[in-house]
């Protein structure tokens, strides 16, 4: 992300499509003619089940960028090619194999959740097979020495400490419980949210995500007897909005904070409109609604909804990988090199990545969002310290 390139998204420069110049049609590694100009991207992340609505929402955003480039060079377009993990760390092996077998897909955007980048990453890094995640956060997938892993929004260790300052400094809870999912991005999450809360957790538990379980009260009756001022999640929506709902059914009135894994409004569907007033949702990411450029008004003309969390850094994390490839770079190597060293502006940030792949710390932003009116709405940008 070091190369200076000028491309224009949206209304916001962003190099790489300009300087690009007719590189994919009229030479640079390969020509326009014949096969040699079938090149696709690909979305990783769930579009069905139950941790669906993130994953749309990502997709969505790459869909919006596929299409803007393909009207753009009409002579030579790129296919999106939509893999299906259901966000499950299961599925993700086999499904990033047969991204890998197709020697046309030259970089991926996501995976989407932590769970399933663990399980897929290895393989990924062995093919030389570049991905750009635009939500999974969990520190540890940037220090696994995989090669083509990149990150295009802050990771746990900025979004944990600050979930963890808004409990202490806005709702000024002395005494907070705090419960995960058990998967690498609940547990990473929620260990950073207690690292900074200190003696304020008076008690902590775990449950199952991905569907598995939908009856809290034991949970919920741990965090009553705990007389709390607020209870965190570390989890998905799903899941959050039934402990919500069923800590509510029990009169616990302390607010639900998450993360961003429950940022979604599919959360309200799942607690309850009035249940879920209130909650307090951060995110590594600024609103999407606030987008640079002409953003939002493209992705509801093409989608027929706002974009929603992470549709506007899986936007941008596609228009890296589009970049190269309107630059020329049409090889796995290729593209995987022009990724390393890209810098640039995008409709949610600016890029330029560090070691292991990691978004550079400056251009990070964490903000937290209020459950307000039935709607999830922008709240504060939470401070680093």
């Amino acid at each position: 992300m070091r190369q200076k390139l000028t491309r224009v998204i949206g209304g916001v420069a962003m190099l790489a499509l300009v300087a690009g110049g007719a590189a994919c049609s009229s030479g640079g590694e390969e020509t326009a003619s014949g096969d040699k100009c079938g090149n696709k991207i690909a979305f990783f992340g769930a579009l069905t089940g139950s941790s669906a609505a993130l994953g749309i929402n990502e997709n969505n955003g790459v869909k919006l960028a596929v299409d803007k480039y393909n009207k753009e060079n009409a002579d030579c377009k790129v296919e999106l090619v939509e893999l299906d993990s259901q966000g499950s760390p299961d599925q993700a092996p086999g499904l990033a194999q047969k991204a890998i077998d197709d020697t046309k897909i030259l970089g991926i955007v996501g995976p989407a959740y932590s769970g399933e980048s663990e399980a897929a990453g290895p393989l990924f890094s062995e093919a030389g097979l570049p991905t750009i995640t635009a939500s999974a956060t969990n520190p540890t997938l940037a220090q696994q020495g995989w090669k083509t892993f990149f990150r295009a929004v802050g990771n746990d260790l900025s979004q944990g400490p600050a979930a963890g300052n808004y409990m202490k400094n806005v709702i000024k809870a002395d005494r907070v419980f705090v419960i995960d999912d058990q998967s690498a991005y609940g547990a990473g999450l929620a260990d950073e949210v207690k690292k900074v809360l200190g003696s304020a957790v008076v008690g902590s538990d775990k449950v199952q995500g991905e569907g598995k379980q939908t009856d809290f009260s034991a949970v919920v009756t741990k965090a009553k007897a705990a007389n709390v001022k607020a209870v965190f999640y570390g989890g998905y929506y799903q899941e959050a909005g039934l402990i919500r709902k069923q800590l509510t059914a029990a009169g616990v009135t302390a607010p639900l904070v998450a993360g961003d894994g429950v940022n979604d409004p599919a959360y309200i569907t799942s607690a309850g409109q009035a249940a879920a007033e209130g909650t307090i949702l951060t995110c590594p990411c600024q609103p999407a609604t606030e987008a640079r450029g002409t953003f939002v008004e493209e992705f509801k003309a093409l989608n027929g909804t706002d974009p929603g969390t992470y549709s506007d850094t899986a936007y941008d994390a596609a228009n890296i990988l589009l970049a190269g490839i309107k630059a020329g770079k049409t090889s796995r190597e290729s593209l995987l090199e022009f990724v390393k060293s890209y810098s640039g502006e995008g409709v949610a940030a600016s890029y330029k990545f560090v070691e292991g792949g990691e978004l550079d710390p400056a251009q990070v932003k964490v903000w937290a969002f209020k459950v307000q009116g039935g709607k999830v709405v922008p709240d504060q940008e939470i401070p680093k310290s």
